[in-house]
């Protein structure tokens, strides 16, 4: 075997298997919902698309400082002290190819053989396999579905030891839409003060909020806090920018920042020239333009959650932000469809996607084998059409 160890260890992202998966089923003329990828469907809007035009058009085509171009370093910067009540300095701020890039590059910038990290279960699927390809342990903590998906305190302080040195934070989450209150973040905050653990705030969704929920990034509760995390956010799911590849991470430690910077310029390098001048028209944008696509979220946010409650067999936890639906089916655990016992998510969307001809992501990916994600960014129609073949299925 001539591949490397670490890469054996990590698990293939079930979420693009499926999308992947949809997608050549679709080419091969079969009509296929695909509720699968966590991107918007909407275009990337007109003024973005035409800032990459011109920059190609005026060779705005060279390399750029690795850690990205000053102008969007300085926006995003602004943008931080605007939108999350942050002030950061330029020279903090690293734009990588996407916020996933920026995750890669923290855990392998932080983590030593042996290091634990803090994942609250259900968890993105990328988490856990980036720390161990960082060497690192991935220490889950469940977090209780009956309570919207909120954080037990008691588990989470005898989770931690010795060797814990980050948690990651993502609110609104993937998969569950579920956003942390306002007092959950406080006691996080606490912990990671008094016990000198790193926190990774995994703001990506931060724009797609529901219900008058609004955004607080944990790092704005004070100076202490602050120091201690690492903010990461993008434009790909905010701007429907998500084959751009822009994503950014702000930190105060100038030692961790050169380090990612110095692992960047051994990489990647810069991101796409031509994508960063997008995303510069990206910040100036006028938030109107978001707010469009959030409500049409929402929409089919409400549509959706309406429809599944009505499925027998599943429960679902209204999600406030982000757009996936995470159902529960342990009530169907057991059961026989067409001829198949229902003994986990793996085979339940099996049967979705080769009876019913709907995509949708095994809750095993993300921690959960008695759930599956569904994404609502999908058209209205798709989703009436989907959920119709999952409920005829199902019956």
């Amino acid at each position: 075997m001539i591949v490397a160890n670490r890469v054996q260890k990590v698990a293939p992202s079930l979420t693009l298997a499926i999308d992947a998966k949809a997608k050549q089923m679709k080419a091969d003329g079969v009509d296929v919902i695909g509720f699968g990828a966590g991107e918007p469907d909407f275009n990337t809007p007109e003024n973005i698309k035409e800032a990459g035009i011109k920059a190609i058009q005026n060779n705005q085509t060279r390399y750029t400082p690795s850690s990205g171009m000053p102008d969007l370093r300085k926006l995003i910067a602004e943008k931080l002290m605007k939108d999350n009540n942050l002030e950061y300095k330029p020279g903090q701020i690293i734009v990588s190819c996407g916020a996933k890039h920026s995750l890669y590059n923290i855990f392998m910038a932080m983590i030593n053989p042996g290091d634990e990290v803090i994942v609250f279960s259900p968890f993105w699927v990328s988490y856990v396999e980036q720390i161990k390809l960082a060497d690192g342990i991935p220490v889950l903590v469940e977090l209780d579905e009956a309570k919207n998906f909120e954080i037990d305190f008691d588990l989470l302080n005898s989770k931690i030891t010795s060797k814990t040195k980050l948690m990651i934070v993502n609110s609104p989450s993937n998969p569950t839409g579920a956003v942390l209150s306002e007092s959950s973040l406080k006691k996080l905050a606490e912990i990671s003060v008094n016990k000198n653990i790193k926190v990774i705030s995994d703001e990506i969704y931060e724009k797609n909020l529901y219900n008058g929920r609004t955004h607080i990034s944990i790092a704005s509760f004070g100076k202490e806090i602050k120091a201690n995390t690492i903010v990461v956010n993008g434009l790909s799911k905010s701007y429907a920018m998500t084959g751009w590849r822009i994503g950014y991470l702000a930190a105060e430690d100038k030692e961790l920042v050169a380090a990612i910077d110095n692992l960047q310029s051994h990489s990647t390098s810069n991101p796409t020239t031509i994508s960063q001048v997008a995303g510069i028209e990206a910040l100036k944008t006028d938030p109107k333009v978001v707010q469009a696509m959030v409500d049409e979220f929402d929409k089919r946010r409400k549509y959706m959650l309406g429809r599944l409650r009505a499925i027998p067999g599943f429960t679902c936890v209204e999600p406030d932000g982000a757009f996936y639906m995470f159902p529960n089916f342990k009530k169907l655990i057991g059961k026989e469809v067409k001829g198949k016992k229902i003994d986990g998510s793996m085979t339940l969307c099996d049967l979705f996607l080769t009876e019913a001809k709907v995509a949708a992501v095994p809750g095993i990916a993300f921690g959960r084998d008695n759930s599956f994600r569904l994404s609502y960014a999908t058209s209205m129609a798709n989703i009436e059409k989907g959920i119709n073949r999952i409920e005829d299925l199902l019956k």
